[in-house]
């Protein structure tokens, strides 16, 4: 049954709005492809230069003396389990992956905290935009990051970007304006600039807040792995993938398993980061 109103092409609008971003702003886009292209693959060529047991004490070391001994030997155990099941490259690739998207979310995404957490106005025009990256399903995003950049690791490392960056904008902004006010009013009647007040007193208290929310990011910049395989980007994501279509459920198994280890390790790392933070500050 047809509506009241007839049907606004709105489909039709998005279409050519984008077809007018990918040919205005061509040469742009092909600079940002290049430049993310050549990060990750940079990230994943010093990564091969260590040796994998080398690779595999240095993080168990960091484990250790972020977090704790259990910690530290279940990233032992997991990381040697990866490099036995022979994911050792596709796991470096994820990882490439997953750091330069949090990379991006936070030297965006925290600037735009502050920004919003100093100002109403930005605050009240950037909650509805990240209400909107945040439940919009994810594989839309890859449909216009294809039209951009073309197929390969770049449009997935957008769409990650586009799906992990909202809690580290949220995040900052909750954590700077949580500061306690007497101390906001106390650093004011010493006569300390903005500045001041931002760098000396509301960032540092705010940093466990920050960090917990770089931590939500990368879990979200994990869970788009599989999905941006789906356009070409190289990794354990792949692997899961052509598990499924070709139902080979051993080897989507091993693979996902793979996602989950290094998910649980830099979990476990930042969220540890935060709370050293937090002891600090208290």
């Amino acid at each position: 049954m047809e509506g009241l109103l007839p049907k606004l092409p709105l489909a039709k609008w998005v279409d050519a709005f984008v077809s007018w971003l990918t040919v205005t702003f061509e040469t742009q886009f092909d600079g940002i492809a290049d430049g993310l292209d050549w990060f990750v693959e940079g990230i994943v060529t010093v990564l091969s230069f260590i040796p994998p047991i080398l690779f595999i004490v240095i993080v168990s070391v960091i484990a250790w003396r972020i977090c704790n001994k259990y910690i530290a030997l279940f990233a032992f155990i997991g990381l040697l389990l990866i490099d036995n099941l022979g994911y050792w490259e596709d796991m470096l690739e994820t990882l490439a992956l997953v750091l330069t998207a949090v990379f991006i979310s936070i030297l965006i995404g925290i600037p735009l905290g502050i920004w919003a957490s100093q100002n109403n106005r930005v605050k009240q025009i950037l909650t509805p935009i990240l209400d909107f990256m945040q439940t919009m399903p994810a594989f839309v995003y890859l449909l216009p990051a294809i039209f951009f950049f073309n197929i390969g690791v770049v449009p997935g490392v957008v769409a990650s970007v586009i799906f992990a960056m909202p809690p580290t904008i949220r995040l900052t902004i909750l954590g700077i304006q949580q500061v306690p006010a007497d101390l906001i009013e106390a650093t004011e009647a010493f006569g300390s600039t903005t500045k001041q007040k931002l760098l000396k007193v509301q960032l540092p208290l705010a940093m466990p807040t920050i960090m917990a929310g770089i931590n939500q990011s990368i879990m979200l910049a994990l869970s788009m792995v599989v999905i941006a395989s789906m356009v070409g980007a190289p990794g354990l994501g792949t692997e899961v993938y052509r598990a499924v279509t070709q139902i080979k459920t051993g080897i989507g198994f091993e693979a996902g398993l793979a996602i989950v280890i290094i998910a649980i390790i830099l979990d476990r790392i930042t969220q540890n980061i935060g709370k050293k933070k937090q002891g600090g500050t208290v």
